[in-house]
């Protein structure tokens, strides 16, 4: 190959067209999001808040008296509790979207032994339900947790239909051989920046 084809080409492919990218999609007008029902332990009436990101590329749940309890002065029941939230998505005409991933927050105490569970499922109302994602926590472990779940493919409310957006999720502690004491699970917003943080993927119809 000549030296002229050759430089040729190289300036040919640093002045290329750049190929276009889909532009990121959010919508202008502020979505709300209200909570329609509530159900289960880890979520008595009044527990619960959601709030929209100013962006709109997120919303966030906070919890009041989200907590699981095992082991010493700890009741049979208290070792698992769940909520289980039916959110109503207001969102502009000509857009759509999905749930691309989920940060969760919380706390946990756990005595050498014992093991704590976070799960986590979120689906439309209608849709298949997605695979639910778990995190366990081995004691001994003192302070805050973090788990981060990616959507390994967005699916997407249908277009110009209203279709609720379910949440569920669920804390468990086994109190295992730890011979004493109590351990416990928190997902509870009283205690400083713990939350749970949907991420929002936008796109239009």
């Amino acid at each position: 190959m000549s030296n002229v084809m050759a430089v040729g080409g190289v300036l040919a492919a640093l002045f290329a067209p750049a190929v276009a990218t889909e532009p990121v999609v959010t919508p202008a007008e502020r979505i709300t999001i209200s909570v329609e029902t509530v159900n289960g332990s880890g979520c008595p009436a009044g527990t619960t808040q959601v709030s929209t990101a100013a962006d709109n590329t997120a919303f966030t749940v906070s919890y009041s008296d989200y907590y699981v309890l095992a082991g010493a002065g700890a009741k049979p029941t208290e070792f698992r509790k769940n909520c289980q939230l039916n959110l109503r998505v207001q969102i502009p005409a000509g857009l759509t979207f999905a749930v691309s991933q989920v940060e969760m927050q919380g706390f946990a105490y756990l005595q050498r032994g014992a093991k704590g569970t976070q799960l986590n499922h979120y689906y439309f109302m209608g849709s298949s339900s997605t695979g639910q994602q778990s995190h366990e926590f081995n004691g001994p472990y003192v302070g805050g947790f973090r788990t981060t779940d990616r959507a390994a493919s967005l699916v997407y409310a249908p277009c110009g239909q209203e279709r609720n957006l379910n949440i569920n999720t669920e804390l468990r502690v086994d109190a295992g051989d730890s011979e004493s004491g109590t351990s416990l699970m928190v997902m509870d917003s009283s205690r400083g920046s713990v939350r749970s943080v949907y991420h929002l993927s936008w796109k239009e119809c």
